[in-house]
């Protein structure tokens, strides 16, 4: 990318494909978005952009073409794009429906299906068997975990707390499991933790992060207190979950160059020897030519 003012230094990120430091936005929900405001995001931000997901189903009620087109649009700039977990409604259909819309979602171009599990009860093992069906369709498996049971929509809090949580181990187990079993990363639901509670249990990310790895994992980070917490925590490589209209106040913490009083200034990385040589100063080639002079002056001196 031509970058503007590219004489400011911005941290390193790294390249599309990434494997850490991923961004997912939220793409149509609370509100709608069609191609021409989507082109706006990915022409000013797509760089930064690595996957945009539908929420709650809304492919299910626009247009097919309008769908793919928004998936072409995507593709077009290295953008994967995801169902959502909307196939946890689908589940409650039977396996008919579940086959017929893991089909649709390889025939409309989708490279990520989400597999959620918030408002519904199902054993691990027919999670599992989920996973398996959509990594053979050719598609990625994403599923969703998290301690909160009735999570994933527009609940209240007081309705999610008379739910109760689960034990994060359990969560745990379930995602060595489905990532056993191929998924390529774990969702990792907000309610809980740092949604939807009078106190935020920070516990939990650090025994996901611990258990799992930090790139195995992607955190639902619904507000700007929240991701800036992930990434003062777990620095500008943590993968993160957060809506279209917060991408640029992301990157902005992720390059290191704004960010609140807690952050400004402190959000930095170091790549070492992977850095680019400074024009001029010539690579590893000229630093050994100049040494191997040196040298030869030192032993001529010596003589």
């Amino acid at each position: 990318m031509d970058r503007a003012f590219p004489f400011l230094a911005t941290n390193d990120r790294p390249p599309k494909p990434r494997t850490r430091g991923i961004t997912e936005i939220r793409g149509p929900y609370y509100t709608p978005m069609g191609p021409r405001y989507l082109q706006d995001v990915l022409e000013t931000m797509g760089a930064y952009v690595d996957a945009l997901k539908f929420a709650g189903g809304s492919f299910s009620l626009m247009p097919r073409e309008a769908v793919r087109a928004l998936i072409e649009l995507c593709h077009r700039h290295d953008v994967l794009v995801s169902t959502g977990g909307f196939i946890e409604r689908v589940v409650t259909q039977g396996p008919r429906a579940v086959r017929q819309y893991i089909d649709e979602c390889a025939s409309l171009g989708f490279d990520i299906v989400e597999i959620s599990g918030g408002f519904i009860t199902i054993p691990t093992d027919d999670w599992v068997r989920l996973v398996k069906d959509v990594q053979a369709a050719g598609l990625k498996a994403k599923p969703e975990v998290g301690i909160q049971f009735g999570a994933g929509g527009a609940t209240a809090a007081a309705e999610l707390a008379a739910e109760g949580t689960r034990a994060p181990e359990w969560a745990i187990a379930q995602a060595r499991r489905f990532l056993d079993a191929g998924a390529y990363m774990i969702m990792v639901e907000s309610e809980g933790i740092t949604e939807s509670v009078e106190h935020w249990r920070t516990d939990v990310p650090a025994r996901f992060v611990d258990a799992l790895g930090l790139e195995r994992v992607m955190f639902e980070a619904a507000e700007p207190d929240v991701f800036a917490w992930y990434i003062k925590n777990y620095g500008p490589e943590v993968n993160l979950f957060v809506d279209h209209s917060q991408i640029v106040q992301l990157e902005c913490l992720r390059s290191g160059i704004w960010g609140t009083k807690g952050l400004w200034g402190r959000v930095v990385t170091y790549k070492g020897s992977e850095r680019a040589e400074v024009p001029g100063r010539g690579g590893a080639p000229a630093r050994a030519a100049r040494r191997g002079g040196r040298n030869a002056a030192r032993r001529g001196r010596a003589r």
